[in-house]
């Protein structure tokens, strides 16, 4: 039996918008992030003459030459400011990540069991500091916690101060500004709402007949939270994690406005190597390391996470 012209016509249609609209992703991948650090790549491994850039494949005499520069990779491993610049940003990405996720969960918690009628207001709240300029936002915490500042009197006031010179956070009592918690509470502040977001929408679209199960079976509030809202909510909890992590740790100016020498993060460092050294191959190997230590471990958390689901699939 033969099928039908029309259905023939109508299934290459469909295969053809279908492969279309899959292209389209790619597409801008490739035009917008492959393109460009493969760009960068090859300024890393270029030798730099004055203003431009030896070619890496060159013809003299008859001989096809190929030149790659690893000599900046190499000082990277060696030279113990960026060793100690990469592991400060993935320190600070880690706690500002932490803080994000303790402060952003009751937030979203509380709003995706509030009124339907209230949710939007809510959400209007949250995303309402995206209505500020980024860079006016950090500048008022250089007010709020520095000298008089009523942060700093409040923290000053309740003793904090101590607590957090025990902790490291601060260089001394009663100096808040320029130092590491400064430079965490107003990363947490500007990263917030990409935590609250995600579970929010997680939480928001979670059975609540789960719970009234757990209830009926004798499990406590407590009990039903930790061991059906959290695991339901992990994909939430991942997706606010990455938005967060990612981006503070290759964030320059919160560390430049709110930090100290105490917080040289990398991407003061790539700034002073391009703007400051002007030496570009090794601004751009800096770069290009900084983007593996976060692509890499990114796609292998990707790939068990599609092997457990794969598996789990298998299993039911």
């Amino acid at each position: 039996m033969r099928t039908p012209k029309f259905l023939q016509s109508w299934f290459q249609a469909w295969i053809n918008g279908r492969s279309a609209v899959i292209a389209l992703p790619y597409a801008w991948l490739l035009a917008f992030f492959a393109l460009p650090f493969l760009i960068v790549l090859k300024i890393s491994v270029s030798e730099m003459e004055t203003v431009h850039f030896k070619d890496l494949l060159s013809y003299a005499d008859g001989v096809w030459r190929l030149a790659i520069k690893t000599s900046n990779y190499v000082f990277i491993t060696q030279d113990d400011l960026y060793v100690k610049a990469y592991m400060a940003s993935l320190k600070y990405a880690a706690i500002t990540t932490v803080g994000c996720l303790f402060i952003g969960y009751p937030f979203a918690y509380f709003m995706a069991r509030a009124k339907t009628s209230l949710q939007p207001a809510l959400l209007m709240l949250v995303m309402l500091p995206f209505w500020t300029s980024f860079l006016l936002r950090v500048y008022a915490w250089k007010g709020l916690l520095g000298e008089h500042g009523w942060v700093s009197e409040a923290i000053i006031g309740l003793g904090l101060d101590q607590l957090l010179l025990a902790a490291g956070m601060i260089p001394a009592a009663g100096k808040l500004m320029n130092s590491p918690f400064s430079l965490v509470i107003g990363m947490v502040y500007t990263y917030l709402p990409f935590m609250i977001l995600p579970l929010y929408a997680n939480l928001a679209k979670m059975d609540l007949r789960l719970l009234e199960a757990a209830s009926d079976l004798g499990a406590t509030p407590w009990q039903a939270f930790w061991r059906i809202t959290v695991p339901l909510s992990k994909a939430g909890i991942i997706a606010g994690a990455m938005l967060v992590f990612i981006p503070c740790v290759g964030e320059f100016v919160i560390p430049e406005l709110l930090g100290g020498p105490q917080t040289l993060m990398i991407g003061r460092v790539l700034w002073d190597e391009f703007f400051s050294n002007n030496d570009w191959p090794m601004a751009s190997a800096v770069a290009v390391v900084m983007v593996l230590l976060i692509i890499v471990p990114l796609a292998l958390f990707n790939k068990y996470q599609a092997e457990s689901q794969s598996g789990t699939g298998g299993k039911s």
